[in-house]
């Protein structure tokens, strides 16, 4: 019995070594019933206190995928009958979400990882090089609950020397707080356990400052969140507010096109130049619906008349534009203003912002310029520009200061280009105008992201990323009221991430902040994560026994029992419900 033992921790072990060592892979199939996944720690709330950022091994139950249909499929079931149809709709479902192990497997599976990993045991295939930590899903059926198992090397010079095992637990959810673990009961928990001479404590919790709403029972959506995490010493109680004392975090992701933002109208303008790359990129274009009655060419006929016939100067209607602008704001909420709007727009940037909203069709941007074109070649016009204009229409404008226009084929995706120049010098001057006005940055700083030097599908993907920067620096100033230093500092963090990393808006940025600056967010609100940590032990040998309190489940492989004795008639309750996960660690050492 003792050798096949052994033989199957080798034969685990080195299934997991290949999978460790294989960077092109990331999962494989054990035994044809488990499925072995390497991947980061941090995927997985519960598992986030002891895993962290470090990769891990996660087992769990293989189950094969379900592929959709093929076309002879479908055909088949067109020519089904009701009840024909019903059974078919079963092997149509979606891909299953990942299934636990049952206990006995998982702790199986542990005992191979730890024993292979022991050079004390002959026989076995350990190496000096440990693995990752390995964490298997169970099925609960166990008395304790048990929903994690997990088993991490102790290592000392690169040498596996013991084992810390992990298993977490939960009794479902309850809003009844009393009937939560105790501080003290915690306190004996650990010292069953390891029998410590100093024990520390440990807190943390989550609190969501921004994100989806509620309103009148109905939940509003939202792809942008703002987080933050506290962390702090000396915990007195279970789900005590955090102190002041704390280091707080905020974790910071803002999706473009929420039409709560103040940048919605910049987003909507953004979204049209995006359309004039992509039908540059791939000749296919999806217009907007128009945002003015009026055709684009009757637009810009009536622009340049205006500009024939007024005996103001352009300088004069700018004026007059910002005090317009100055006055709506001081009359309306601004965050239903366009936050952005100048009232220094020139020649060029007013016809953008006419065109933008009024083309169908390439013809029409070939018909505007035309217009354009010819009125600056016969003199019937002599617009004002910003002496940094760069687009290829400014230049003309130029020319035409000297009446020597160079000759323009408007032709193929020549006004797609022109267009597309007009848009990004304009709503580039729309951001430096805001973030140079509140000193958030310099224009060295903005080096990268106003540079013409690139191509024009590159000059949009790094417009794209200074909106986005912009969006994140509005939402902390507008939802959150956050003071300058703090904006100062996101903008350039925003600022040189983005010179290195690809355009995303799912990541998320981090700015830390003393808690008095949101305490009116929190101290009133509940936590969707809550968590106190009691350690013991230094270094490598540290062991903890924690418990975790969460808005949801902690677990996406087991359904949890809920107890909502407090429920109100409209199934809202006055407490909210936590879902709670109890983590204990034991120690092995290695002879």
């Amino acid at each position: 019995m003792g050798s096949k033992v052994i033989y199957n921790a080798n034969e685990f072990f080195n299934s997991l070594r290949c999978l460790q060592e294989e960077e092109s892979s990331d999962s494989l199939t054990y035994k044809e019933d488990i499925q072995i996944l390497k991947i980061n720690g941090d995927k997985f709330d519960a598992l986030n206190l002891y895993s962290g950022n470090q990769t891990i091994f996660v087992c769990e139950k293989a189950v094969a995928k379900l592929n959709g249909p093929d076309d002879s499929q479908v055909k088949n079931m067109s020519n089904c009958s009701g009840d024909e149809l019903d059974n078919s709709a079963d092997d149509l479902q979606t891909e299953p979400g990942p299934q636990p192990l049952t206990t006995i497997r998982a702790r199986e599976l542990l005992s191979w990882y730890t024993l292979s990993q022991n050079a004390g045991v002959q026989g076995v295939n350990s190496s000096l090089m440990p693995l990752h930590p390995l964490w298997v899903r169970c099925d609960m059926s166990d008395p304790d609950g048990t929903f994690w198992f997990g088993a991490e090397p102790v290592c000392m010079n690169n040498k596996v020397t013991g084992m810390k095992l992990y298993s977490v637990t939960s009794k479902g959810s309850t809003v009844d707080k009393k009937s939560l673990v105790t501080l003290e009961e915690l306190k004996q928990e650990h010292k069953k356990r390891h029998h410590p001479s100093s024990m520390g404590i440990r807190g943390s919790a989550r609190f969501t400052l921004f994100g989806s709403t509620i309103v009148e029972n109905t939940t509003i959506e939202s792809q942008s969140s703002v987080t933050v995490d506290f962390k702090w010493s000396h915990v007195e109680s279970i789900l005590e507010i955090p102190p002041l004392s704390s280091t707080a975090m905020l974790n910071i992701k803002v999706a473009s096109g929420d039409m709560r933002s103040p940048m919605f109208e910049m987003y909507r303008e953004l979204e049209f130049l995006q359309i004039l790359a992509d039908g540059l990129r791939t000749g296919e274009t999806e217009w907007l619906e128009p945002l003015e009655s009026m055709s684009a060419v009757n637009l810009t006929k009536a622009y340049l008349e205006e500009l024939q016939n007024t005996a103001k100067t352009l300088q004069d209607q700018a004026a007059k534009k910002a005090e317009i602008s100055k006055t709506k704001s001081e009359t309306e909420p601004q965050i239903f203003d366009s936050f952005l709007e100048r009232g220094d727009l020139d020649f060029v940037e007013q016809l953008w912002v006419r065109m933008r909203k009024s083309v169908t069709s390439y013809q029409d941007i070939g018909d505007c310029l035309k217009l354009v074109i010819e009125a600056l070649r016969y003199g019937d016009i002599k617009p004002w520009i910003h002496r940094d204009s760069s687009s290829s229409l400014s230049k003309l404008i130029l020319q035409s200061y000297h009446q020597q226009i160079d000759p323009v084929s408007l032709t193929g995706v020549t006004p797609v280009n022109m267009l597309l120049e007009m848009g990004l010098d304009k709503m580039r001057k729309d951001y430096i105008n805001y973030l140079i006005g509140e000193e958030l940055t310099t224009l060295n700083h903005l080096y990268y992201y106003l540079s013409t030097d690139v191509d024009l599908q590159e000059q949009v993907i790094r417009l794209r990323k200074l909106h986005h920067l912009l969006e994140i620096i509005v939402t902390c100033s507008t939802f959150l009221g956050l003071p300058y230093d703090r904006l100062f500092l996101l903008t350039q963090s925003c600022l040189q991430h983005y010179k290195m990393e690809p355009f995303d808006e799912e990541h998320e940025f981090k700015l830390q902040i003393k808690p008095a600056l949101i305490s009116h967010f929190y101290q009133k609100e509940h936590p969707v994560l809550w968590r106190v940590e009691l350690t013991s032990g230094h270094g490598p040998r540290e062991v903890q026994t924690s418990l975790q309190l969460s808005d949801r489940p902690l677990v996406d492989h087991v359904i949890l029992e809920t107890n909502y004795a407090n429920e109100t008639v409209n199934g809202d309750s006055e407490e909210p419900a936590f879902f709670s996960a109890m983590m204990s660690c034991s120690l092995v050492s290695f002879p």
